[in-house]
């Protein structure tokens, strides 16, 4: 079994920009440089906004700049119930709680200025509900302080090897209370699976030994560890790459059409160009 393995995990929701090429080619030239296996995962839990069309063309894009995945491609909507249900030990051990406020309700809660805080964080409107009186429609949230108690022993730490945050992190957990607090999981009756726990399962379910991607997505990582604790499951390597902006100094999002690969197909731009302009 090969000691790399790596993953490009893109959400179908519209085409694919320099800053995806960057993380795909990044990955895949990393896993094929370690002798390793690099895998095409589609995060596709968003079903309203995922389509068909995207991932082909997403797929398309891959294919001509010329990278080449281990295995089938991994797509999440198929799982996302049995997401959901492999959160029923975290009920049973009463680390997670219903919640029924809205996004306006949060935004009440918080008008006040809390010292201290750096991200807005959910209150803690419904900590203290039983999965009993859950009602359709409620989310599903992490009761973090509980969760950090479960946790007190554990070594609660990920190597990183990007190099804005290259280093072993710690995760303190005051500061994770502070900064983090009681995130969604799930919300029932819709479908909802949060990004950061299907990752993480799908991380640990293909054998994923280092993650590859967006440095935005680096303050997501103390929330995965957590979870990967509660759950049994392996911590990887993480490596946080730099970020592909514009003129303005604004990271690439899907918005930007002016960037996706498509378009400088069809302008008549080769896999070697797209590899200059990134930096490759």
């Amino acid at each position: 079994m090969p000691g790399f393995v790596t993953r490009f995990a893109p959400s179908p929701t519209g085409p694919l920009h320099l800053g995806h090429a960057y993380s795909a080619m990044l990955a895949h030239d990393m896993a094929r440089a370690a002798g390793g296996r690099f895998l095409l995962r589609m995060e596709d839990t968003d079903l309203e906004r995922c389509r068909p069309e995207w991932e082909a063309a997403i797929v398309e894009d891959l294919r001509w700049l010329g990278l080449d995945w281990d295995g089938p491609i991994h797509r999440q909507s198929p799982h996302i119930e049995a997401y959901n249900a492999r959160l029923e030990p975290l009920a049973e051990g009463g680390l997670v709680y219903p919640c029924s406020c809205t996004r306006g309700d949060i935004r009440a809660a918080l008008a006040a200025p809390q010292e201290g805080v750096v991200h807005a964080v959910y209150p803690g409107t419904c900590r203290g509900r039983s999965m009993e009186s859950r009602q359709p429609g409620d989310a599903l949230r992490l009761d973090l302080a509980r969760a950090l108690t479960h946790l007190a022993d554990a070594d609660l730490s990920f190597l990183e090897t990007g190099p804005a945050h290259e280093g072993c992190h710690r995760i303190d957990p005051d500061r994770a209370r502070r900064e983090i607090g009681d995130v969604v999981l799930s919300r029932k009756g819709e479908n909802f699976v949060a990004y950061f726990l299907a990752s993480a399962f799908d991380d640990a379910d293909q054998g994923i030994t280092h993650v590859i991607r967006g440095e935005d997505l680096f303050d997501f990582t103390p929330v995965q560890v957590i979870l990967q604790h509660l759950f049994g499951l392996p911590t990887p390597v993480y490596h946080h790459h730099r970020l592909i902006r514009d003129e303005a100094g604004r990271r690439l999002a899907k918005r930007d059409d002016a960037r996706a690969i498509a378009k400088y197909r069809a302008e008549g731009a080769t896999p070697a160009d797209i590899r200059r302009m990134v930096g490759l």
